[in-house]
């Protein structure tokens, strides 16, 4: 394989933990339109919390330079000595869950505006089969004014990350690979093949490796939804759900699957991309919009339940104080991107509760900017109507409920974790 120097555009969930580990190996330049998120990162510090400040510093270095390590920049101009270009950018939707393709666009412009003969630029952010080589790579060849797969080749490598889970990180989770050539593919493999503990699968091509990332995420939605329509099932029937889930799991082929809230940046998302897609060829797919459905309802029906368990406990609902423990969309994780706990808070604020919201993991200024909510620093020495655990932080686990309660006050849970709940999901 040629020299390699790789950018990364894009340092968050994604981009940073593998910008780090290719630059084990490889130099490499870190790109992103955050000034200030690149300048923290140059100090040693990801907020994100998926590098540890120690880990980080091992591989920073000060400037563009051909040895290993990884230099973090808002410059583009830096790109220009990267013969690998690889994009981490996210894909959202929008208020009616249409896939938002602006980061990639806008990114697919900075590597076109410094892109060379010979560049391969590797694409992992999760996108709808055709979107690389039909989307990115026009706009790559009008800035850039080179030839797809005659000057300049891609490849698609959906990431795989799963926001603070220390176990299951970039190198130890087999990597999908592809390119816009069998050459390609192979030189790509082989360069997530150099760091991946794990291994990789070269995927046939672009194509394919898109749809299985788009279908692993519409996979778990679909179950979970499924499990979330029993758990409102046997809630009528009076009937522990999670007792069922347990009994039921004794055979050998029960999938694990358990009711919550489905949010963050992959789950809540990605079967919307496929659903587009399906759409446009004139296909209208009723499994996966059925499971988005009821998972985007489970915060209303949440709140819904919170406010029939105060009812049925002769707790006065208006004016009634309430503390809601957690907003990230997943335990120890500051991640609050799509998160449904805000759902759920947003419902119980409509019925004319009033509700503290308590997370250690978030970001007030961020949960402030992104949805008008003011967390609370300290629960100490207050008195609730009612608790509802959102979010199983590792924190909450050491909480003595009782000393958050009034004499009648509730508690509902929604991850099934506490001991003395009245109620649970």
């Amino acid at each position: 394989m040629k020299n390699i120097k790789i950018s990364i555009i894009g340092l968050g969930y994604v981009g940073l933990p593998l910008a780090r580990l290719f630059a084990t190996k490889y130099p490499v330049i870190g790109f992103d339109i955050n000034t200030k998120r690149v300048e923290e990162l140059q100090k040693g510090h990801d907020d994100t919390l998926e590098v540890e400040d120690e880990i980080l510093k091992e591989v920073l270095k000060t400037d563009d330079s051909s040895v290993n390590g990884l230099f973090c920049t808002s410059d583009k101009k830096h790109l220009s000595t990267c013969n690998f270009h690889i994009v981490t950018v996210p894909t959202p939707v929008d208020k009616t869950n249409r896939p938002i393709l602006t980061p990639l666009y806008k990114a697919s412009e900075t590597v076109g505006s410094i892109l060379k003969k010979g560049d391969i630029v590797i694409y992992e952010s999760t996108v709808y089969p055709g979107v690389t080589e039909e989307e990115c790579v026009p706009v790559l060849e009008k800035i850039s004014g080179l030839k797809f797969n005659q000057d300049f080749y891609v490849g698609y490598s959906p990431e795989r990350i799963n926001p603070g889970d220390k176990k299951h990180t970039v190198e130890k989770i087999l990597k999908v690979t592809s390119g816009s050539t069998p050459t390609i593919g192979k030189e790509v493999d082989d360069l997530y093949n150099s760091v991946i503990e794990a291994g990789t699968y070269l995927a046939t091509n672009i194509k394919v490796a898109e749809a299985a990332k788009v279908i692993e995420n519409s996979q778990r939605d679909i179950n979970i939804a499924f499990v979330n329509e029993l758990a409102k099932i046997f809630n009528l029937m009076d009937i522990d759900t999670h007792a069922v889930l347990e009994a039921a799991g004794t055979k050998w082929n029960f999938l694990p699957f358990k009711p919550g809230l489905v949010g963050g940046h992959c789950i809540g998302v990605d079967p919307y991309y496929l659903a587009q897609k399906a759409q446009e060829y004139g296909y209208h797919p009723e499994i996966i919009l059925a499971g988005r459905r009821l998972n985007d309802g489970m915060g209303k029906y949440v709140a819904s339940e919170v406010v029939k368990l105060m009812v049925l406990n002769d707790i006065k609902v208006k004016q009634s104080n309430i503390l809601a423990l957690g907003i990230t969309f997943k335990e120890n994780c500051p991640d609050v991107r799509n998160t449904k706990a805000v759902d759920v808070i947003n419902n119980l604020k409509s019925y004319g509760t009033n509700v503290d919201v308590y997370d250690p993991w978030a970001t007030s200024d961020e949960v402030k900017h992104e949805y008008g909510l003011d967390l609370i620093k300290d629960i100490s020495g207050k008195k609730y109507d009612g608790i509802v655990l959102l979010v199983s932080h590792k924190q909450f686990l050491d909480l003595n409920m009782s000393d958050f309660q009034k004499p009648n006050s509730i508690i509902y849970d929604v991850k099934g974790i506490l001991e003395n709940a009245d109620q649970r999901l």
